[in-house]
């Protein structure tokens, strides 16, 4: 499938509005080394377009797991829930950071599904996360 088109003026302004950091992982692309991508909250694949309130900024990791995912299972209750929206819900209300700060615990059904669906505390992202918090540049405030 060919990618829609998206002007760098609407790139620039959902970069801005995202504070340069990953909708999912928070992770900012000074710490990653590469840039992060315009993400289709809601995938091409499943109705998607490329308007400004259907992107957002995900890093490499989170979208290549995301793919053209829009619900996944909460381990905790069984039940097939919608991912976290980061354009449109509030971060806060569906994830925390471990005591330790390296990895992103969901506190809603759709915080653990996004965790899962994402593997957003894969092995390598975790080790990173271990290495930035030495660094004190993570977790995000």
């Amino acid at each position: 499938m060919k990618r829609p088109y998206i002007s760098k003026t609407l790139i620039n302004k959902i970069r801005t509005k995202a504070k340069e950091r990953c909708g999912y992982c928070q992770a900012p692309p000074h710490l990653l080394a590469v840039k992060l991508e315009i993400e289709h909250i809601i995938p091409l694949a499943h109705g998607g377009n490329s308007t400004e309130k259907k992107l957002w900024l995900s890093c490499p990791s989170c979208n290549l797991y995301k793919g053209s995912k829009i619900k996944a299972i909460d381990p905790q209750s069984n039940k097939q829930v919608s991912l976290y929206n980061p354009r449109n819900q509030k971060r806060s209300d569906h994830f925390k950071w471990s005591k330790d700060g390296t990895e992103i615990v969901g506190v809603t059904p759709i915080g653990r599904a996004t965790v899962i669906a994402l593997r957003m505390n894969n092995e390598l992202s975790v080790a990173a996360r271990r290495f930035w918090v030495l660094l004190g540049e993570f977790p995000p405030g």
